[in-house]
């Protein structure tokens, strides 16, 4: 057992100062020690996926990130670390819990997940090892797990077996979002708008300093089509991830950083909308991109059409909230988004449909996420 500074003194000496997950009560000692300090952040998720893509964007914006979860939670963490992680070639430090572990009594819902957790590791190709839970192992550790994610820029688990770091007390303010009431109401009843027109509106009225994250699906060819941008990232993948990755990216740089965000991926990770307004970014800029469908897999109906994603995103603290469902009233709301602390939310009622014949990135994941890095360090 070893106590939970001998594992974050050198971690952070090696740049280790951003984390994010969900609790588990193996991981206790270490987030209570987290938060308690004043030297690493920590930014609490609302689920293990959305935590995977809110490090994910914190790295993007120069940060070595360390993602803490239970091993129940790697279910949850799956679908970013192939479909995000992977073919960005994104590495993070994870912390994974033995909650099931053979041999030891715990309780039923763990007892699969414990025999299976080094497994499923292998099964998603991430390399992984005992957690050090003695003085003498933990820089032995840490090394390897840098040299390893070094030479393959993906992650590398921890696995934290039960009484591995000690007890620590826990100091700390929840964070807690304050209801915004700044709605703004440009919805006409008039023709919709397209996703096409939205886009180019946008490019027309975007800062150049910002930072634009693309929604998997259309959202993101589209955008490529119109105009390829270093400042550009298109997610590929890991649908619904898009806002949690812009949060990880809002909260480390002082630049714009506006999420393209479609409804079907917004009702997915809805959670991601409150873990925004907690943190607050002054910087975001969330749009939601509305057209009533899953547009990239023919056309079958989300549950959106009952669904106020600008009141919602008051409620979750979100400094103002805007519903349009034209180019005109999408421009409107565009103004003050960029002109005032956010963060905001846009949420754009469009046409269902996008452009024929439309092509895809022909850039590779791995060349939009190390150009876009690198615009964010600039």
């Amino acid at each position: 057992m070893i106590q939970a500074d001998e594992f974050l003194d050198p971690a952070a000496a090696s740049g280790f100062d951003f984390y994010t997950g969900v609790p588990c009560s193996f991981l206790t000692p270490v987030i209570n020690r987290v938060i308690t300090r004043g030297d690493i952040a920590y930014v609490p998720a609302a689920s293990e996926g959305e935590a995977t893509a809110i490090a994910a964007g914190a790295w993007l914006a120069g940060r070595k990130t360390v993602l803490i979860c239970q091993n129940s939670g790697l279910g949850n963490a799956v679908n970013p670390l192939t479909s995000l992680n992977r073919p960005f070639r994104i590495p993070t430090l994870m912390i994974v819990t033995w909650r099931g572990q053979p041999g030891l009594g715990d309780e039923p819902q763990h007892e699969l997940m414990g025999r299976i957790t080094a497994d499923m590791l292998d099964v998603i190709e991430v390399p992984h090892a005992a957690f050090p839970s003695e003085s003498g192992s933990v820089l032995a550790a840490l090394e390897n797990a840098q040299a390893e994610m070094e030479r393959s820029d993906l992650p590398f688990a921890f696995i934290m077996a039960k009484g591995s770091v000690d007890a620590e007390a826990l100091d700390e303010t929840p964070a807690v979002a304050t209801p915004g009431d700044k709605l703004i109401d440009l919805v006409h009843g008039g023709v919709r708008a397209t996703r096409f027109g939205a886009l180019e509106r946008l490019l027309e009225v975007i800062p150049e300093t910002a930072a634009v994250v693309a929604t998997t699906g259309k959202c993101g060819r589209e955008l490529f089509t119109l105009q390829d941008r270093e400042q550009h990232i298109y997610q590929v993948g890991s649908m619904g991830c898009s806002s949690a990755m812009g949060l990880g990216i809002a909260v480390n740089v002082e630049r714009p950083v506006v999420v393209l965000d479609g409804d079907g991926a917004a009702l997915m990770k809805m959670g991601n909308m409150a873990t925004i307004g907690a943190q607050a970014p002054r910087n975001l800029v969330h749009i939601v991109l509305d057209n009533g469908v899953h547009d990239s897999t023919g056309g079958q109906a989300t549950v959106s059409g009952g669904v106020d994603f600008a009141r919602i995103a008051l409620a979750c603290g979100y400094a103002s909230a805007a519903a349009a469902d034209s180019v005109e009233g999408f421009g409107e709301a565009l103004a003050p988004a960029f002109n005032s602390d956010g963060p905001h939310l846009i949420h754009l009622r469009i046409q269902p449909g996008s452009l024929k014949e439309l092509g895809r990135p022909t850039v590779t994941p791995e060349a939009v996420a190390r150009r876009f890095k690198a615009f964010l360090a600039r």
